[in-house]
């Protein structure tokens, strides 16, 4: 299976301590298997050119983020499939963020699994695979959760309200 990286997916490699379960995951996912969208790669820019450290971030996007994964167009193939989705949600009285919705679109044109810590802002989307790996390695490195086994989607999204 292949994946697509969500931008907290990616940030959460860049942080001084990243979920040790998350990085002990992705060191066993293939090269070829890891993919991104270029709205995910415009995320990760935005917020390094707003940061006070924009040099360091504007490195570590380019030469330890870009340089590991492929990243995918937002093209006209994913346009269409960001407009059905769009018009469905916003038909349903759901709407999402253009941003994570081109994110997920990506994911489901070129048939991969989201990875995203953030289940809430995905879930409602049709046909979007999530795989929960990020989510529940920051829910195992917060105690009492350590000793539990892999969450469902529901359980997961559940913990993050509860936590707020």
């Amino acid at each position: 299976m292949a994946f697509l990286f969500d931008t907290d997916a990616i940030s959460e490699v860049l942080r001084k301590r990243p979920a040790p379960l998350y990085l002990e995951w992705l060191r066993k996912v293939p090269r070829e298997d890891q993919f991104t969208s270029a709205v995910v790669a415009a995320e990760l820019y935005k917020g390094a050119f707003r940061s006070e450290r924009a040099r360091f971030h504007l490195e570590n996007i380019e030469k330890r983020v870009l340089p590991n994964v492929t990243v995918l167009p937002f093209d006209v193939a994913v346009a269409r499939v960001y407009g059905e989705i769009e018009a469905g949600l916003k038909k349903g009285g759901q709407p999402l963020a253009d941003a994570d919705l081109q994110i997920a679109a990506t994911a489901i044109r070129h048939g991969l699994e989201l990875v995203t810590g953030n289940v809430r802002h995905f879930e409602r989307v049709p046909g979007l695979v999530i795989r929960l790996v990020l989510a529940n390695a920051r829910l195992a490195a917060t105690p009492p959760h350590r000793s539990r086994g892999p969450l469902s989607a529901s359980e997961a999204l559940r913990r993050q309200r509860d936590e707020r």
